[in-house]
């Protein structure tokens, strides 16, 4: 019994996730989820009556992404392998400029398509 405690004990006490790593995993995620819907919203933008609801989602989370992770990368103290969350922040930076850029393009290309149609 006292094997498996001992075993355990350094893996649990050896990894935490405080704020240094989670704000930028946040961050990530949201500029994940703004690839995605941008990915999305830039496959439907050439039909008939596709909103442009999913391209302002995309845009706005982008922007979210990309606001937190270059307020995060400019603050951090150290450089990578620290746990202050940088190589998150800047993954957040890369992934939220991204789907901005989809989400930019489904826009344009669902507005120009509406003038064609109507």
């Amino acid at each position: 019994m006292s094997v498996i405690l001992s075993l355990a004990a350094p893996a649990a006490a050896g990894y935490e996730l405080g704020a240094g790593r989670l704000v930028p995993s946040v961050a990530a995620l949201v500029g994940l989820v703004s690839v995605i819907v941008g990915w999305r919203a830039l496959a439907r933008s050439r039909r008939a009556g596709s909103g442009n609801g999913r391209s302002m989602v995309a845009l706005s989370t982008g922007l979210i992404s990309v606001v937190v992770g270059a307020l995060h990368a400019a603050n951090s103290a150290g450089g990578f392998g620290t746990g202050n969350g940088l190589a998150g922040a800047l993954v957040a930076l890369v992934l939220g400029l991204v789907g901005m850029v989809i989400g930019g393009l489904a826009l344009a290309r669902s507005r120009r398509s509406r003038l064609r149609i109507g």
